[in-house]
């Protein structure tokens, strides 16, 4: 075999250039997590099965295969297509595994073994290899292979049940894949912990990351509230975040969203209104805690009051008084949002196959390494023979390869390989 090629670069002085990482993940959380990875610099080689991650066929595309919500989860990537059910694709796999920094896994980990790739396998190739998975349960309780999709976690972790409370209704989902982002950037944070632990150990490690367990922390952090003290002081719920009056409000001519919240704002609110001798009147009004206690009423009244004038008058009003309010956007208005328009948040690229689209720029701004996007998102195995080169296979296997059906996304015509 041929020696292998130095790594391709990132992004010119991205903060995670010089890093491999191996990406197992299709649909959502792990594909959000690894295109962080790859904003960040990180050279991302997506392993996609034969046909291709699922989620390529959500939402309207102009070619089959590149839906939005592939294209908005796998940018900064490279695609290979291989059928890992194949024992020479597991060799493949193992192979390109040698060299890597990470490598991320969202099937179950009972799965990953039945494929001969659990972190025992690896670690025999890579003793280096920080090894990710993010999927349902944790692995040392009951629902250890139990499949889980964001809908059921967020009824499992208390999340439905309390936004059906907080609107007086059955329990309900939140209209996003909140649990699969969530886990997905608790999984980049503990990525990027165990690369500063290898530093000082030189030892790669596993690290699960389940969805319940994150988002049952994540919820409960703001709602244990009075079951945090043994005995409880409560039933649990943070009061102000289940008030059914915490809503957007109407105004005479649409909705605005206002968080009327300190001493301070709340004085100065009062002030707006002529009525300051009314709160000081106001034992509710005395204190966080006593408006805690009667958040319900307040909210109901806040919301009366609104409703006497326009959006444009209020947010004039607020933002001259200094208290936190906001227009509703919806999907079209968004892209006229005075501040996303003036930070230059929305750019526009041209897809090699998909042609003009609307990105979104990396939110976080840094003064020196900022993340960026570097590649466009991969048609389906579209950089199979070039990762292969790198590592190491001659042109004569990667025919070989190809012909068995081992490697996709590339087809041979007239003695050369095609990307598709």
């Amino acid at each position: 075999m041929s020696a292998r090629a130095s790594r391709p670069a990132g992004p010119a002085g991205g903060p995670l250039a010089g890093l491999k990482v191996i990406d197992l993940t299709a649909v959502l959380m792990g594909p959000y997590a690894t295109q962080m990875l790859g904003d960040m610099g990180a050279d991302v080689i997506k392993i996609e099965a034969p046909g291709g991650d699922v989620v390529r066929l959500i939402g309207p595309s102009r070619n089959e295969g590149m839906g939005p919500v592939f294209l908005n989860a796998n940018r900064s990537k490279r695609s290979v297509e291989l059928d890992l059910k194949n024992a020479e694709g597991r060799r493949v796999l193992l192979r390109l595994a040698e060299d890597a920094d990470i490598l991320v896994y969202n099937i179950r980990p009972q799965a990953m073994a039945r494929l001969g790739l659990d972190y025992a396998s690896l670690r025999e190739v890579n003793p280096g290899l920080i090894y990710a998975g993010v999927f349902g349960y944790g692995q040392d309780g009951p629902y250890a292979a139990m499949p889980a999709y964001d809908d059921l976690i967020q009824g499992a972790c208390t999340l439905a049940a309390m936004v059906g409370q907080s609107r007086g209704e059955a329990p309900g989902y939140v209209p996003l894949a909140m649990v699969d982002r969530i886990t997905g950037m608790a999984a980049v944070n503990a990525v990027l912990a165990a690369l500063h632990e290898r530093q000082r150990s030189g030892q790669g490690q596993r690290i699960d990351v389940p969805m319940f367990e994150t988002m049952v922390a994540f919820v409960l952090s703001d709602h244990l509230a009075g079951l945090s003290f043994d005995p409880p002081l409560d039933a649990g719920g943070y009061a102000r975040l289940l008030s059914p009056a915490r809503r957007p409000y109407r105004t005479r001519d649409g909705h605005l969203c206002a968080l009327v919240y300190t001493d301070k704002q709340w004085r100065s609110f009062y002030r707006l209104l002529g009525r300051e001798a009314e709160l000081d009147a106001d034992p509710r009004m005395a204190s966080l805690a006593t408006r805690s206690e009667h958040i319900d009423e307040i909210y109901a009244e806040l919301e009366r009051t609104l409703a006497s004038r326009t959006t444009a008058q209020w947010l004039a009003l607020f933002r001259a008084a200094d208290i936190p309010a906001t227009p509703v956007h919806d999907l079209q208005s968004i892209f006229d949002d005075p501040h996303l328009c003036e930070t230059g948040f929305f750019g526009r690229e041209v897809h090699p196959t998909e042609g003009p689209l609307r990105t979104l720029r990396h939110p976080s701004q840094w003064s020196r390494t900022q993340p960026e996007s570097h590649r466009a998102a991969p048609r389906l195995g579209e950089h199979g023979e070039e990762v292969l080169r790198e590592a190491g296979y001659a042109a004569e296997e990667i025919e070989r390869l190809v012909r068995a059906g081992v490697l996709g996304g590339t087809h041979h015509e007239k003695g050369e390989h095609v990307g598709l």
